[in-house]
């Protein structure tokens, strides 16, 4: 048994909802916890090839639904020439003519009808620990219209723009006050893409960023300044997640004390995760 587990002993498997699934920027952070068979994933995907693309890699775990979500309504999915860059929003050309290659590939070569659903109307999720959104934009409805089933959730990880490249896409600015006013703080960052600004390009690489910020995938955690702010069983699933999921050593361990102290752990629960630990990062 993994020694987190056998040490938190918790009510159930890591609950984690992945919307936007498609894995075209690698490997979730949960590859290793699905591995170890720690969690169970239901991952939402509305274009087709992608779809089946995980259906066909899905292990046991894991399940996979055609949904688009967002705010319950008929919308547009924008097909775009580049399969990352397709949304329920539309591209917009003003800003995306400000970056190499990108007007190239937010062009619109197909407009899908589709149903959207909102977060709390789907029904097959029973428990959400561990939200990952990369939905082009789309990310801010989704919270808007999700609250009831992250009511318990305890990691959220988003794509953030700080230069948005659709119409009426939230900025950075605004998702991160929209996480906070739900009791979520910045944690860490992963996958930052600097992007050049046009027309420059180095060294023949016409991807090859200098210093402006794009974007990024933002990654938020439930205020863990209480032991009282979280029950047991959500600190138990914020200690797994910080751990395997992003090597936050420091907050898992801060998880760990604030169950000690709700008396939901062993009393020597610190001490047998920091010896779980490589000296290097115990200290």
């Amino acid at each position: 048994m993994d020694l987190l587990t056998e040490i938190l002993s918790p009510a159930r498997r890591t609950a984690i909802v992945d919307i936007g699934a498609n894995p075209i920027d690698g490997d979730p952070p949960y590859k290793a916890m699905l591995a170890a068979g720690l969690c169970e994933v239901i991952g939402f995907e509305p274009q087709a090839a992608a779809l089946q693309r995980l259906e066909q890699k899905k292990g046991p775990l894991e399940r996979y639904l055609p949904y688009a979500l967002a705010d319950g309504t008929e919308r547009t999915l924008h097909v775009c020439e580049l399969e990352g860059m397709t949304s329920l929003l539309v591209p917009d050309p003003a800003h995306l003519a400000l970056f190499n290659l990108f007007p190239t590939w937010g062009v619109v070569k197909q407009r899908i009808p589709v149903k959207t659903r909102k977060l709390d109307d789907i029904g097959e999720i029973a428990a959400l620990d561990f939200l990952k959104m990369d939905i082009q934009g789309v990310e801010r409805e989704v919270l808007t219209h999700g609250r009831a089933k992250l009511k318990d959730t305890v990691v959220i990880q988003t794509e953030v723009s700080f230069v948005p490249l659709y119409k009426d896409q939230p900025s950075f600015g605004d998702m991160d006050l929209a996480l906070r006013a739900m009791g979520f703080l910045p944690h860490s960052v992963t996958g930052t893409k600097i992007w050049p600004i046009a027309p420059m390009v180095v060294g023949d690489a016409p991807n090859r960023g200098i210093r402006q910020l794009l974007e990024t995938d933002m990654v938020y955690v439930r205020n863990f300044t209480s032991p009282d702010g979280m029950a047991a069983e959500q600190w138990k699933h914020l200690v797994l997640v910080a751990h395997h999921c992003y090597g936050s050593y420091d907050l898992a361990l801060k998880a760990i004390l604030a169950l000690m102290q709700l008396g939901a752990v062993p009393q020597d629960a610190n001490r047998r995760y920091l010896a779980s630990l490589p000296a290097r990062k115990a200290h």
